[in-house]
């Protein structure tokens, strides 16, 4: 069973939510059977690259509301980040622009690191002090590299602003036909859609429906045919 998960490194609900559906999934008899996908969903597309800001000011800039009510919001998040085990800054914090962040993910999908790079980047954005946004591409190639990825190969693909573009595009043109206009949103073997940060109980029952809905396997034997079972392999007669 496929699970694709868009989502946006900027999205503290994003970073809640994957920790309540790894809690689902890690108790869910069939886990190892799971394969998960994160998909690319940018909040803020239209920001420039070097347009880098505090988070209480993007906050009351983008939704009117005053800085004591975002800082409300942000309170808020930190204690539903700590509940699920998660440090989280609720100070002090900036945003910008993530593109580059989504196409170094999709690089580390082809790499098999994608699960890796996305946790220490949701880790660095929300917990730690330095910057995800304002301090360069050295700080993304370091982080990279702490994921298990090649530093010259993350240069490379940075260097390059076509590298994995059109992936992060393609995904995101994808999110909106899917209708998810917010994310994190989940996609269970394309047949089952949860949207935000759901309780671990509601992924646990997304993933019981979806797995119980797998189609039975169809058997096509015309018969005669030599295999192999418990007993040994069967001997060709002629």
């Amino acid at each position: 069973m496929r699970v694709e998960i868009w989502s946006d490194i900027a999205c503290p609900w994003c970073y809640v939510g994957k920790a309540r559906f790894e809690k689902a999934l890690a108790a869910f008899p069939h886990r190892d059977d799971v394969e998960v996908v994160h998909r690319s969903f940018e909040l803020d597309p239209g920001r420039a690259k070097d347009d880098v800001q505090p988070v209480l000011a993007m906050l009351t800039r983008k939704y009117g509301m005053s800085e004591a009510q975002a800082q409300a919001g942000e309170d808020n998040l930190g204690a539903q980040a700590a509940a699920e085990g998660l440090a989280y800054r609720t100070r002090g914090r900036d945003h910008g622009n993530t593109f580059d962040l989504h196409r170094l993910l999709h690089f580390a999908k082809e790499q098999g690191r994608q699960d890796e790079l996305i946790q220490i980047l949701y880790r660095a954005n929300f917990a730690e002090e330095r910057s995800v946004f304002s301090e360069g591409e050295e700080r993304l190639v370091e982080l990279a590299a702490e994921a298990g990825l090649d530093a010259a190969a993350v240069r490379e693909v940075l260097a390059d602003p076509s590298r994995y573009a059109d992936e992060v595009r393609a995904d995101e043109r994808e999110a909106a036909e899917l209708g998810a206009n917010g994310v994190p949103f989940f996609v269970l073997d394309r047949k089952y859609g949860v949207s935000g940060a759901q309780p671990a109980e509601v992924f646990t029952q997304a993933l019981s429906q979806a797995w119980g809905a797998r189609p039975p396997l169809k058997l096509i034997d015309e018969g005669g045919a030599e295999a192999c079972g418990p007993d040994g392999c069967a001997v060709p007669q002629h």
